[in-house]
């Protein structure tokens, strides 16, 4: 599959700017990049994505996870989390909002390609 709009949920610039490079060479059209909750928000009404990669370390006081319950709860978009942060309480918080997919960083093009196709599927 090809074509299908992703937003990007990433505050780190250089892991954004590798996320859209490798997202549009495997065929996705990026709809927009937002670096906190609030701009997550904002964008995933103004674009309805979709599908939604979701870092968990994101700016402002909402972190990636809570930010994925209020995307869950408004719309129905797949959201596939994209972080470092694979510790055994992270993981429980986001295994709660039963996401479409988790990657750990550092990924290559397969991780992402496998994960955001098997969420499209859902």
């Amino acid at each position: 599959m090809t074509g299908e709009r992703i937003l990007l949920v990433e505050d780190d610039d250089i892991i954004a700017k590798v996320a859209d490079w490798r997202l549009k060479n495997l065929g996705y059209e990026v709809c927009g990049r937002a670096v906190s909750s609030e701009e997550a928000m904002e964008l995933v009404v103004k674009t309805m994505p979709d599908l939604v990669l979701m870092d968990i370390n994101i700016k402002g006081d909402v972190d990636g996870i809570e930010t994925t319950k209020l995307i869950k709860k408004g719309f129905d978009i797949p959201v596939v989390y994209v972080t470092s942060h694979s510790d055994g309480p992270t993981l429980e918080r986001a295994k709660e909002t039963k996401p479409d997919g988790f990657i750990v960083k550092p990924f290559d093009d397969k991780d992402l390609r496998v994960a955001i196709e098997l969420a499209l599927k859902k």
